[in-house]
């Protein structure tokens, strides 16, 4: 939304320059999860029509995106479809993937696949489709600049609201201020490259590899390998594999072999909502043993079929003496250098300890991402977000952080508790959920009645 915009959310329009364009909240960031609290928030306008939750979004892409990168062909969610942005909080929703199948009319064609597990380009594709419904709430190609305190700071008691400094050329002066009564911040994950290596034309990340695959002319790419025990790696050695016949593919993995990942029932309720309560009550016994017993559902592991045929090319190759995939078991990669149009690998067998050089045409990382750090984007209100004893911010149960009482703005994130809510933290599986938290609690917060400034802003259809 441009300066001078109008803003509708429920039967309640934001008129013109409403202002200094005071919001209950600011999101940063509009990738699934702001996305499904946007749903969670249209459902609380609907049932509070004369008390709406006035909120806007902030997405620095051009576009609705989610691992663009990775959409392959034949890459599966590793989630059922019932885990989508509404079903797990309200399963009448409009807006469910459900829905989505029978506006496209495809619901019978998907029930007949017999399969709960759509591809990764149909569920963004549902993501895209329950985006057009909000295209009103978020404004693209905008990037948070800064966030600060009103003039005047925290010296005359609780501040209420706080400034957020968002750039895109579009606006006025490139630049658009707006007051937030609360933040919640989605910016995603960071891709994570191995140590000492970097980005480049011939290094990539697996969050990059289609736009970057699609760059290059097939017939260049002779020797290309792939780094990690995952299910990206594993998908793209699969994908490289099968796309380029006169290639040869080598998947430098840390371990053995690929280690499949334990989708059984009893370890899949560690994704479940209640078992978020148990591990934020939990003791630090209690969340080390869920971490270190139920890691393998989701960190460096890929699903059995997936696993199985690649092992079947492996076969394949064995039966025709003509060895394309190769598996670089045991190894880690210790440097990377720039040579001509490709690379030079420097490969650390853990079975030996020795070092050799494999030489590629290009190299990629699915090595996995960092979690979301919001300090910098925070800025001076990061000096009132109170942290534990290992650095990491201390977080409420509705995942608010705790500030120290001269900050009343409340500061919402979506991802980057692991520490506090335990493993489905980033993931989707608690999406619906988590929104539907967020919601309650800043209505709970946020006394829309009592604001006569707002007054002025509300106005009926």
């Amino acid at each position: 939304m441009e300066t001078g915009e109008s803003f509708t959310v429920g039967s309640h329009t934001l008129g013109k320059r409403d202002m200094l364009d005071t919001y209950d909240l600011v999101g940063v960031g509009f990738g699934p999860s702001n996305l499904s609290l946007a749903t969670a928030l249209e459902e609380y306008a609907e049932n509070h029509p004369d008390d709406p939750i006035t909120a806007t979004f902030f997405e620095r892409q051009h576009s609705l995106g989610w691992h663009r990168g990775m959409l392959l062909p034949s890459a599966k969610m590793q989630i059922s479809y019932l885990k989508d942005l509404v079903t797990f909080r309200n399963p009448t929703s409009r807006l469910s993937f459900i829905s989505y199948l029978h506006a496209k009319n495809r619901l019978a064609l998907f029930v007949n696949n017999q399969d709960a597990y759509p591809t990764r380009k149909e569920f963004h594709d549902y993501l895209k489709w329950v985006e057009s419904h909000f295209s009103r709430w978020v404004t693209y190609s905008s990037q948070v600049s800064g966030i600060a305190l009103p003039s005047g700071g925290a010296g005359r008691g609780p501040v209420g609201q706080v400034r957020v400094e968002v750039r895109n050329p579009s606006f006025l002066g490139g630049v658009r201020t707006v007051n937030a009564r609360n933040l919640v911040v989605s910016t995603g994950l960071a891709p994570k490259m191995p140590a000492t290596v970097m980005r480049g034309r011939s290094v990539w990340h697996s969050s990059e590899f289609l736009h970057r695959f699609n760059e290059r002319d097939p017939g260049s790419l002779q020797r290309v390998a792939v780094v990690g025990a995952g299910q990206s790696a594993a998908e793209i050695v699969r994908f490289l594999y099968d796309k380029l016949p006169h290639a040869t593919v080598s998947a430098i993995i840390p371990s053995y072999g690929y280690s499949v990942a334990d989708d059984t029932p009893f370890a899949n309720k560690v994704f479940d909502a209640g078992t978020v309560d148990e591990y934020y009550h939990g003791s630090q016994e209690a969340k080390d043993a869920i971490w270190n017993y139920h890691r393998n559902t989701n960190y460096a592991v890929a699903d059995g079929d997936v696993i199985r045929d690649l092992h079947q090319r492996v076969y394949a190759d064995e039966l025709t003496g003509d060895q394309r995939l190769r598996m670089v078991n045991l190894s880690r990669v210790e440097g990377v250098r720039q040579t001509g149009d490709g690379v030079r690998i420097t490969i650390l067998s853990k079975l030996n300890e020795q070092s050799y050089p494999l030489d590629v045409d290009v190299l990629v990382c699915a090595t996995g991402y960092d979690a979301m750090d919001p300090t910098d984007l925070l800025g001076e209100l990061d000096a009132y977000c109170l942290r534990d004893r290992n650095g990491r911010y201390q977080v409420e149960r509705d995942y608010r952080i705790v500030t120290t009482p001269e900050l009343a703005v409340g500061i919402y994130l979506q991802g980057g508790t692991e520490h506090t809510h335990g493993l489905p933290s980033s993931l989707l599986s608690n999406m619906a959920i988590r929104s539907g938290e967020i919601t309650d609690s800043v209505a709970a917060e946020t006394k829309i009645p009592a604001r006569p400034d707002m007054a002025p802003a509300l106005l009926t259809r």
